[in-house]
């Protein structure tokens, strides 16, 4: 049994100079649909053609290429955190919250790969 519980959702996170430019590129050339941009928090998310797997366009004004953050959906950050941080997994810094949308929170493998997980606060939770 594993530590903690995810739910049936993931985002690929993506660092882009331009979210509606590139929101638009995904849209023409894999047919991807753009759910919403959340302009204040400098974020977009767009659907794959895969049920629960989305696509999120972070908006950077120097991207690192390749440095794509596989966000993990979750009901209970907090607990998984804790759970998580028992057993010594390394976080990123502080959860962030934005009130009202979502709740993260970025650790690492043993490689130092970078991991997210993602508590939906909407209340449209799947």
């Amino acid at each position: 049994m594993s530590l903690i519980s995810l739910d049936n959702t993931i985002n690929i996170a993506l660092s882009v100079k331009d979210r509606h430019a590139s929101a638009a590129w995904y849209e023409g050339m894999l047919g991807f649909e753009t759910l919403y941009h959340a302009d204040d928090a400098g974020w977009s998310e767009l659907q794959t053609n895969t049920a629960g797997v989305t696509i999120g366009l972070g908006e950077h004004t120097k991207p690192v290429p390749g440095n794509c953050v596989p966000v993990f959906g979750i009901a209970d950050l907090d607990a998984a955190r804790q759970a998580l941080e028992q057993a010594k997994v390394k976080f990123d810094g502080e959860t962030d919250v934005i009130e009202g949308m979502v709740k993260t929170a970025t650790f690492y493998d043993p490689d130092g790969n970078a991991l997210m997980l993602a508590q939906d606060l909407t209340g449209d939770a799947k």
